[in-house]
């Protein structure tokens, strides 16, 4: 009877997302108390301001300095930092960096350290661009990142996330998501840009995705946090197709869960980051890998339903 309560609270408290089966509820979302991003015309003509100018370059076209071809050096994917970070780091709910400088160092569970942030954007190169190789924190484009990520976080208290930073959870379903229904959605609202088979629109003459690849060899590897669905499902729900926003998004709750579900289903890089989540207590209830401190199977953990396995931490204390 403890555990039915708690799940029912736990569907009740986030899961009113299934539309197709008891009708959507009110968009309730604003823009109201978002980050404002500072002004790019503002940024210092002085050698720091040029620094801060060349760390948003590299964030914007990441692929032209680090791609496989790299003017600096070939270490990444040919995917551009400002694909999952949109608007190089400054959209509302676009995975946006405001939050950034506020709060690093900071302990994070994934690798059970305090991770700086040249720690953390090295993660994304070797994870979300599937580098083959970290960027050194003394040379020229670590600095550059760093100064940009600095300067975007002016005025962001210690210590403080604010409002409309990183990816926004969306309402968990009472299902599993559906990749047969999320191939249904992606063929309607995502193929036109990114493609049939996911692999994206190359373009040759900047040498860069004009829309990047959703799997395939060229993607995200399944060390990434998009990889998770939560994480994937509320980017998409915020971000795509696009000119949808957090405030006016174009598909729902159900559709973003789904098309998400169907883009980690197809076949993409695959790495192994054997320091990830030394205590395995500490694991996001949508990390498709096992092991797991509970006995949900891999499959329940990368697709759902996610209620069970939520409510199983409460049950042990």
């Amino acid at each position: 009877m403890r555990y039915l309560s708690l799940l029912i609270f736990i569907f009740g408290c986030t899961s009113h997302s299934d539309e197709g089966k008891f009708g959507p509820l009110p968009d309730k979302r604003s823009h109201a108390g978002y980050w404002t991003p500072p002004d790019t015309s503002r940024i210092p003509h002085s050698p720091e301001g040029m620094l801060i100018r060349y760390g948003r370059e590299l964030i914007a076209n990441t692929s032209f300095y680090l791609g496989p071809q790299g003017k600096v050096a070939a270490l990444s994917n040919g995917m551009n930092c400002q694909n999952c970070h949109l608007d190089a780091g400054t959209r509302p709910w676009g995975n946006n960096y405001s939050g950034v400088f506020s709060t690093y160092p900071k302990y994070r569970d994934r690798s059970g350290t305090i991770e700086s942030i040249y720690r953390r954007v090295n993660d994304c190169l070797l994870r979300s661009l599937n580098g083959n190789a970290a960027l050194d924190s003394t040379s020229r484009e670590m600095q550059a990142i760093y100064a940009y990520i600095r300067w975007l976080g002016q005025g962001v208290p210690k210590g403080l996330r604010p409002r409309g930073a990183g990816i926004s959870d969306i309402p968990y379903l009472f299902r599993a998501a559906d990749t047969v229904n999320g191939q249904i959605v992606y063929k309607e609202k995502c193929a036109r840009c990114h493609g049939p088979e996911g692999t994206g629109v190359w373009s040759t003459d900047s040498n860069r995705y004009t829309y990047p690849p959703l799997w395939g060899p060229r993607s995200f590897n399944t060390g990434a946090g998009l990889f998770r669905l939560s994480r994937l499902a509320g980017y998409v729900r915020d971000n795509m197709p696009f000119g949808a926003s957090h405030s006016a998004p174009q598909l729902t709750d159900m559709e973003a869960w789904d098309v998400a579900a169907f883009i980690n289903s197809r076949p993409r890089p695959q790495k192994t980051f054997t320091g990830d989540w030394p205590d395995i207590t500490r694991k996001p209830f949508d990390h498709p890998f096992g092991p797991y401190a509970d006995s949900f199977p891999e499959s329940q953990h990368k697709y759902g339903p996610f209620a069970p396995i939520l409510a199983f931490p409460r049950l042990l204390f």
